[in-house]
C-alpha cells in the first residue's frame, strides 16, 4: 500500500538556487511541450506521446544550455506529468491542461537516486538536504516530490510502499457488528451526523478576511516589478497559507475521528463546482472545504479497510421524513424545522433528519445495490422532469 509523507526541508542557499532553477526549467519545458502538443494536434489531428516529448530534450539542451543545470530525470518526469494530464482530460476526469505559472506552487519529482537517512534527504545534484522528519516511514521509498510554496517554503513529499496489501472493505451488511454513520455537510454547522452530533464550522477564511484584505490593499499600491511588491505578495501568500493550514488541520482531525469510530461512512455526493456558482454562498462553500473533507474520509477509510459510500446528490434527504419516509413537496432553505403531515412528527431538525436519511440510504445501497432507495424508486429524475434538489 502506498503512503506519502510530507516533510519540511531546509536547503542551503546554493541548494535553494538549484531548486529554483529546476522549478523554472521544469515549468518552461512543461509549457513548451503543452504548446507543441496542442499545435501538433491542430495541424495533424494527432498529439505527442510521452516518448515523443522526451526525445525533444537532447536538441533543446543544445539550444538552451540552462536546461542542463537541473537533474535530467526531473525533465523526463515532466513528460510523464503532461501525458497523465492529457489522459485525465480524455477520460473526462479533468479539464484541458493549463500552462504553469511562475508565482504559484512549484514542484519537481525525482523517481530515483534519492535516500532518506535520519534527518537528511539525499537528492541528485543537490546532495544532502536537511529534512525535518516528524514521522519515521516504513517500507521502500518510491519517489520524492519537492515543492515550493508561494511564500518560499520547501517541502518534500516522500512516497513509500510499505509492502502491506490494502485491507478489503466490508462486503456484507451485519447490523449487529457494523457501526455506520451518515454525514450531512452544511454551512451553519460543518458536519451533522446521524447520531445527532453537530460539528461547528470554524470559517477560517471569514476569520482572516479582514487581515487578508489589508495585505491585498498594500499589495495593490506597490509598483509592478519592484522588490517591495514582491515582499507584499509574500505577505498576502502567508495569510492564504495560514487559512489553508488551519482548515486542513480541522478537516484532518474531524475525518480521523469519524473514521476511527465507525466502520461504514456515508456521505452525500455533492457537486461543489456547481454549488459555488451561487454568488451568495460561493465564498462560504469554498471556505468550508467539503470536497477535501470527503476525499480525506475516503482514503482514510480505505487505509483502515472500512467502507465509504456516497449517496446520489439528487436523493431528497432533507424533504423525506426519517420516521415514515413521507416526502414533502418543497422545503425552503430557511426552514430548519418542519412537521410531517403524515406521521405527525413535530419539530423535525432538517439537518439531523437529512443525516439519518443519508445513513439509511447508504445501508440500503450496501445491502441491496443502488436500486434500493427510501421511496422504492430511482432517485435521479428522468429526462425533462423538473426536480428541486433536497
Amino acid at each position: 500500500m502506498f503512503k506519502a509523507y510530507k516533510y519540511r526541508v531546509y536547503p542551503t542557499s546554493e541548494q535553494k538556487d538549484l531548486l529554483v532553477k529546476s522549478f523554472g526549467c521544469a515549468r518552461w519545458f512543461y509549457n513548451y511541450a503543452l504548446n507543441l502538443t496542442s499545435q501538433t494536434y491542430q495541424d495533424t489531428g494527432k498529439g505527442l506521446s510521452r516518448n515523443d516529448i522526451i526525445k525533444l530534450l537532447p536538441e533543446l539542451k543544445k539550444e538552451y544550455e540552462w536546461l542542463k543545470e537541473p537533474p535530467s530525470q526531473v525533465l523526463q518526469q515532466v513528460a510523464l506529468d503532461l501525458s497523465s494530464a492529457f489522459l485525465n482530460f480524455f477520460e473526462r476526469r479533468a479539464k484541458y491542461p493549463n500552462f504553469k505559472k511562475k508565482h504559484k506552487k512549484q514542484s519537481i519529482r525525482f523517481p530515483q537516486g534519492f535516500k532518506l537517512d535520519g534527518e537528511y534527504l539525499s537528492l541528485p545534484k543537490l546532495k544532502e538536504v536537511y529534512c525535518k522528519v516528524s514521522r519515521l516511514p516504513q517500507g521502500k521509498l518510491k519517489s520524492v516530490t519537492v515543492s515550493m510554496t508561494p511564500t518560499g517554503q520547501f517541502y518534500a513529499s516522500c512516497l513509500y510502499d510499505d509492502g502491506v496489501e490494502r485491507p478489503s472493505p466490508l462486503t456484507s451488511l451485519n447490523k449487529g457488528e457494523i457501526k455506520a454513520i451518515g454525514i450531512d455537510c452544511g454551512l451553519t454547522h460543518f458536519a451533522i451526523t446521524s447520531d445527532g452530533s453537530k460539528h461547528g464550522n470554524p470559517k477560517y477564511y471569514r476569520k482572516y478576511e479582514e487581515k487578508l484584505a489589508k495585505k491585498q490593499k498594500q499589495l495593490s499600491r506597490k509598483q509592478k516589478g519592484s522588490s517591495n511588491r514582491n515582499k507584499a505578495r509574500i505577505k498576502v501568500a502567508k495569510v492564504h497559507e495560514k487559512i489553508t493550514r488551519c482548515r486542513e488541520d480541522f478537516l484532518h482531525k474531524l475525518s480521523r475521528n469519524l473514521v476511527d469510530k465507525n466502520q461504514v461512512i456515508i456521505v452525500e455526493n455533492l457537486a461543489v463546482n456547481n454549488m459555488v456558482k451561487n454568488h451568495k454562498l460561493a465564498k462560504s462553500i469554498s471556505d468550508a472545504g467539503w470536497g477535501i473533507f470527503c476525499t480525506m474520509l475516503k482514503y482514510k477509510a480505505e487505509w483502515e479497510g472500512k467502507t465509504y459510500i456516497e449517496v446520489d446528490r439528487f436523493f431528497p434527504s432533507s424533504k423525506t421524513c426519517n420516521v415514515c419516509l413521507n416526502q414533502v413537496g418543497s422545503l425552503l432553505l430557511d426552514v430548519r424545522f418542519w412537521d410531517c403531515p403524515k406521521c405527525l412528527t413535530q419539530n423535525i431538525d432538517r439537518d439531523i433528519n437529512a443525516a439519518k436519511n443519508i445513513k439509511d440510504e447508504g445501508l440500503r445501497i450496501l445491502a441491496g445495490g443502488h436500486l434500493a432507495t427510501a421511496s422504492g424508486v430511482r432517485v435521479r429524475p428522468s429526462k425533462g422532469t423538473a426536480f428541486a434538489r433536497r
